[in-house]
């Protein structure tokens, strides 16, 4: 039985005074100098890796809500439910700094520059943390950094094709080719924009099916959501009919579109006709058109086809709004 003067933990000499209490405590415990040489160093390594990596999470997670804040303060002013009652003047301002329209692409960009900017903080955070590692782990790190650009220059022509899809996903966001959100087509599919990485761009189309694109295999860009958009209605009339009062009536038509206050907040311009489109053996055809906000010109030309349907009822004229 221990005495009140006997210490917890006696003398150990072959423990050396610069090294870890668990060096002594396992020494006292096995007397094994092999086995407490090696509990203090891998102790010592299993603590300078969880801090390593501790800060590392902090200084993500720290990264990361900056980046968001800043995302949010440049976004400031979009209304986020709709494009807000604009007057006949600022309809057609489409790309005024003050208008709704420009902010909400604004605030597009934004965010895809932020999820830009989190990706590459998450890739340099990341390299630090395993060069970190590997020198607590006793690795000669020095080496490896010296040749850091030996091993990029290597890496570049091993995987060009991935060296090719970062520089052409970061070019389209900051040439605003792209943004989180936006309807476009690439070329292979279309469908809307959920995220714009380093690598890959990831769309959803139509069907719900979300496509994984390479952005070194996007060759061009069809954006249906920068600024304004242009609905477009095609009526089809035989040759018999009165082609003015035809035209007269889709006009009559559009102006009643163009006051009604349940649409004021998406049309950017009066809807026009802009006349006879094409002539076939049989039909003529009389195009009509409207200057939307971004990604509402599918609904509006759904609403103006109704429209004119009923008004050519009305005034007993046989047209057929065609797709």
């Amino acid at each position: 039985m221990l005495s009140a003067t006997t210490p917890l933990i006696a003398d150990v000499t072959e423990c050396a005074p610069d090294q870890t209490l668990a060096c002594r405590v396992t020494f006292q415990m096995t007397g094994n100098e092999v086995v407490s040489d090696l509990a203090s160093t891998v102790l010592s390594a299993l603590i300078a890796l969880v801090g390593i990596f501790l800060v590392a999470g902090i200084a993500r997670w720290v990264a990361h809500r900056a980046i968001d804040r800043m995302v949010a303060r440049a976004a400031t002013g979009v209304l986020p439910s709709g494009m807000g009652r604009l007057s006949r003047g600022d309809r057609t301002a489409g790309t005024s700094a003050d208008n709704p329209l420009a902010t909400s692409r604004r605030a597009q960009r934004t965010r895809t520059t932020g999820s830009l900017l989190k990706s590459i903080v998450s890739a340099i955070i990341g390299a630090i943390v395993i060069i970190m590692a590997l020198a607590e782990l006793g690795f000669n790190v020095a080496p490896l950094i010296a040749s850091a650009g030996v091993v990029g220059v290597a890496l570049g022509f091993g995987a060009q094709n991935l060296v090719k899809d970062f520089l052409t996903g970061i070019f389209m966001i900051f040439e605003d080719q792209i943004g989180v959100g936006d309807v476009v087509d690439v070329g292979t599919v279309s469908g809307t924009v959920e995220a714009v990485g380093l690598r890959i761009t990831r769309l959803r189309d139509t069907d719900g099916t979300v496509w994984y694109v390479r952005n070194g295999e996007i060759l061009r860009v069809g954006n249906k959501s920068q600024n304004w958009a242009r609905a477009i209605v095609d009526v089809a009339l035989p040759y018999a009919t009165d082609v003015r009062r035809f035209i007269e009536v889709l006009r009559d038509a559009g102006h009643d579109l163009w006051e009604d206050d349940e649409y004021r907040d998406v049309l950017i311009e009066e809807p026009e006709v802009w006349g006879v489109q094409e002539l076939t053996h049989d039909l003529l055809t009389v195009r009509m058109t409207v200057k939307t906000a971004p990604l509402e010109q599918w609904r509006i030309a759904r609403v103006l086809r109704e429209r004119v349907k009923l008004r050519l009822d009305a005034a007993g004229l046989d047209g057929s709004p065609l797709a």
